[in-house]
């Protein structure tokens, strides 16, 4: 049962990073790409300030005694969210989303089959290897059929 809360959970996060891409994606094009992630930063600080203020529980670990390897993920954000204001006026939603997925697959693969950044280690097997496969093929249709649009 949880399994099934959580995916649904995380199917919603990904139907919100592609509303956020595409509203991102027109409002970089007219405003500005570093102006539309400085926004994004903003309001997202906001936000997380005031779920940390009154929800956020104790933990063992700040991030002032936190490994400083792993504050390097918040670096990661910022790739993602310029990235994509970036792309998604030039290639479309569909294939900047898929893109970003096979990208999110064939590292996330990567890091499961040699256990890197201190995660479980998880062997690529035959399924995993047609998974990729089968998203890259993705993005060429979606590719395609934009050129066909245009």
């Amino acid at each position: 049962m949880l399994f099934v809360l959580v995916t649904i959970l995380v199917l919603g996060g990904g139907i919100a990073l592609a509303v956020q891409s595409s509203i991102n994606g027109r409002l970089g094009a007219r405003a500005g790409i570093l102006e539309t992630a400085w926004l994004t930063f903003v309001v997202g600080a906001a936000i997380s300030f005031l779920l940390y203020f009154f929800f956020e529980p104790p933990h063992d670990m700040t991030l002032f005694s936190a490994p400083k390897w792993q504050l390097i993920g918040a670096l990661f954000g910022v790739v993602y969210i310029l990235v994509s204001v970036f792309a998604v006026p030039k290639i479309g939603i569909a294939a900047a989303t898929v893109a970003v997925i096979t990208g999110q697959l064939l590292m996330s693969l990567l890091i499961d089959n040699f256990g890197w950044l201190d995660n479980a280690r998880i062997p690529l097997d035959p399924g995993r290897c047609i998974a990729i496969v089968l998203l890259a093929g993705a993005v060429g249709l979606i590719y395609l059929g934009n050129r066909k649009a245009s």
